[in-house]
């Protein structure tokens, strides 16, 4: 049987590593903030790119017929 003191300390030392692992969780900083900005407006762009390629594609049909 495991003894109070052995159980004691292994909740502890559980609890110290829990404590220690949440606060090492990086924050972001305002470089990587704008970095994420920058890949969603290039995203959006590129997006929006196809939907104008795809319109010229269908008025270029359109035109055929």
């Amino acid at each position: 049987m495991i003894s109070s003191r052995k159980a004691l300390g292994a909740a502890m030392f559980a609890s110290a590593v829990l404590l220690l692992a949440s606060g090492c969780q990086k924050q972001e900083g305002p470089v990587e903030r704008a970095g994420k900005q920058v890949d969603n407006a290039v995203t959006k762009s590129g997006e929006q790119i196809e939907k104008a390629g795809e319109a010229i594609k269908e008025s270029a049909r359109d035109a055929r017929k």
